[in-house]
């Protein structure tokens, strides 16, 4: 007796079994049909791919050398020193073209053997308002039609990832040519989107006073 209900037992596990797995391979109803493979399904990923960070776009800066104290500028050319610190404005190219569009102001400054400039434009032509430009550094050399600036120039454009200053920083060269008023930035491209930013530092002729003549005193 106890046999045939262990037989029983035995064939209902074995058509258990069966019926498992034709409804394993038996595809939904409108599925489409899948030959069987040992690789389909695939198991799930132990670790789910790692997705990259975006670099952050705080204190964008070209490839510029590394940083290193100046503490004295080395005067090459004297005329082009004599020239340089009477540099009195800033002429961003971006939009200087644009009607309404102004001049920034600079000051380069002498502290003993160390010169010093920094200066700033904020751009007031329609539909530029808020964007700005900016110079801070010390003058390293100036030679003829070269002066070089060891400091950061920097460029706040609303349109350019999304209003975050972009600069250009270490080294940086002005160059004048001929009779030229006028020093440009040689890395003046713009590192966030390569715009070709005409970065320029102006001389402005110092505004000679005449004397004015004593008047004779009354008797």
């Amino acid at each position: 007796m106890n046999r045939f209900i262990s037989s029983i037992v035995l064939v209902l596990l074995f058509a258990a079994q069966a019926s498992a797995q034709v409804m394993a391979q038996t595809p939904p109803a409108g599925a489409p049909s899948q030959p069987s493979s040992p690789y389909y399904p695939a198991p799930p990923p132990q670790q789910a791919p790692t997705v990259q960070q975006g670099v952050p776009t705080t204190g964008l800066s070209s490839p510029l050398p590394g940083t290193q104290k100046v503490d004295r500028t080395e005067i090459a050319a004297d005329t082009e020193a004599q020239l340089f610190a009477d540099a009195r404005k800033i002429v961003w190219g971006r939009y200087a073209k644009i009607k309404g569009a102004k001049s920034g102001d600079v000051i380069v400054t002498r502290q003993g053997n160390l010169w010093t400039i920094k200066g700033r434009i904020d751009s007031v032509a329609p539909g530029t308002e808020g964007d700005w430009a900016s110079i801070d550094g010390v003058v390293e050399r100036i030679s003829a039609g070269v002066v070089q600036v060891r400091g950061e120039v920097a460029f706040r454009v609303a349109k350019v990832e999304k209003g975050t200053p972009c600069k250009v920083a270490g080294t940086l060269t002005f160059r004048r040519s001929g009779k030229s008023q006028v020093w440009r930035l040689a890395e003046g491209d713009n590192p966030c989107d390569g715009t070709r930013e005409a970065f320029d530092l102006v001389y402005e002729k110092p505004v000679e006073r005449k004397p004015v003549p004593t008047q004779p005193k009354r008797g």
